[in-house]
């Protein structure tokens, strides 16, 4: 942590909303909000590299892998919305360390599941948890930071949470190896409880919207039945085909949605989701962004362990240490990102760059030969790259989202980004199961194929914010 963070309180929107006496810890807030938000991280690094072993234990097959990483991904996507929406309505603190209880409880689940609907019941409870605990702890930040003080507590926020996801592949690697993946949702569970511990001394509790007192439970069951009808369309289709069951959850699930869309532009300012902040073009562009961005990055941080251990026979620690370079590069500049450059040369310059970066990685990843794969030849650079872009996007992107929304929605903006970027994971992994089925005999073509899609992602996300998100002016 670092001291050049201001106190919490010291903001006009925190001392708008309680006395001196409710300012707590900034350092505490801080660290609280890190190991919360770096869970979701954590759980997913080490589900992918666990994977292949959870398959073997329960006779899962391609499909079974699916549910396994949409088990949380399905519940988190659909419900962080609600999430955000609690956070403002009834408290972010409150919501905050309800999250990470459940949370504790679904690890706990997870680690004594006897049979797969039991473990894909404690992933969806996990998914439950996280999705209060993503928005929230985004909003605690911006509750108690503005400005460039702002911008270097979600670099912090940012660089913690890479480095928590460059621990976990290596760290959740050699659990699996030596003790067995149960053991890895044993190890999350501490961290969790920590959290709790340190949120109820040090982060101050905080309001957005005093004058509504209910959730919009039209728009969230229409959002979250919506979302899961289609999302299982989308992972059911590679394994079943176009059977009639799939193209009425297809057909089911848009309609949902399309209604959720007008309820919610009936409800006006009441709504879950209010669409006004999408009539703002630069908060629209960087939704858009998103979701290309963490599609093409949640298919590849899914794939890529599955081909290291299943094609080339690495271990799960081997996988895990392949990988950490990644996380590692993006944790290490993050922070500096989301301060110094960010000053320098604005968000836009930033997130067209990263994307680009993003976009070059993915077309290194495509070169991959079908014969011998040499890891510091065909693997090594594309991490690299990709974790220069993902450095030069995360923390300025989280902090447009929230300036773009101002102070009245930055529960819901938050919550509305998380979704996004967490439904572009769930689409990801659905399509995933093409590879899957498809390219059974040849996972390196797969993942080459699935590489290209990458960069074609990443492009779509460079030009969206060439067009659409407002240039800031360097400090």
């Amino acid at each position: 942590m670092t001291n050049a963070l201001p106190f919490p309180c010291a903001t006009e929107a925190a001392r708008a909303e309680g006395s001196e006496g409710d300012c707590l810890d900034p350092k505490g807030t801080l660290l609280a909000t890190i190991l919360g938000s770096s869970l979701a991280f954590i759980v997913g690094s080490i589900i992918n590299v666990a994977l292949p072993q959870m398959e073997a234990t329960f006779d899962a097959g391609p499909t079974g892998i699916q549910w396994i990483v949409n088990a949380y991904l399905l519940p988190l996507g659909a419900l962080v919305l609600i999430g955000g929406a609690m956070g403002d309505i009834y408290g972010r603190k409150l919501i905050f360390q309800w999250g990470l209880g459940i949370f504790s409880v679904a690890c706990i689940i997870c680690a004594v599941a006897w049979s797969l609907p039991v473990l894909l019941f404690g992933r969806a409870l996990e998914g439950i948890g996280a999705a209060m605990l993503a928005p929230t702890s985004l909003a605690i930040i911006a509750d108690g930071f503005s400005g460039r003080a702002r911008s270097a507590a979600i670099g912090t926020w940012a660089a913690a949470g890479a480095a928590a996801g460059a621990a976990a592949p290596l760290l959740g690697g050699i659990i699996v190896d030596v003790a067995g993946w149960r053991w890895a949702f044993v190890a999350v569970t501490p961290i969790a409880i920590y959290a709790m511990i340190v949120a109820r001394k040090s982060v101050r509790e905080s309001k957005a919207r005093e004058d509504s007192s209910a959730l919009d439970w039209t728009g969230a069951g229409l959002s979250g039945s919506g979302l899961f009808a289609l999302i299982w369309a989308l992972i059911a289709l590679p394994d079943q085909g176009p059977t009639a069951p799939v193209l009425a959850a297809l057909v089911i699930g848009t309609a949902l949605l399309f209604s959720f869309v007008a309820v919610e532009r009936r409800l006006g300012d009441a709504a879950m989701t209010p669409l006004v902040l999408f009539h703002n073009p630069t908060f629209s562009g960087l939704s858009l962004l998103t979701l290309c961005l963490y599609a093409a990055l949640g298919g590849l941080l899914v794939l890529l362990p599955y081909v290291l251990i299943r094609e080339l026979g690495y271990s799960a620690t081997a996988a895990g240490a392949a990988i950490l370079p990644f996380p590692l590069v993006m944790g290490l500049l993050s922070r500096f990102v989301g301060g110094a450059m960010t000053d320098r040369y604005g968000t836009r310059t930033l997130l067209v760059a990263g994307s680009v970066l993003v976009a070059l990685g993915f077309a290194l990843f495509a070169q991959i030969p079908s014969g011998e794969v040499v890891y510091w030849l065909h693997l090594f650079p594309g991490l690299i790259v990709m974790a220069l872009g993902m450095a030069a996007s995360v923390a300025p992107l989280t902090t447009a989202v929230l300036n773009s929304a101002g102070a009245r929605y930055t529960g819901v903006a938050s919550g509305i980004n998380n979704a996004i970027s967490r439904i572009a994971g769930l689409l990801a992994t659905a399509f995933l199961g093409l590879v899957l089925i498809g390219a059974a005999d040849d996972l390196i073509a797969g993942f080459a194929a699935a590489a290209w899609a990458g960069v074609a992602l990443s492009l779509l996300s460079a030009a969206t914010a060439y067009l659409l998100v407002a240039r800031t002016e360097p400090a």
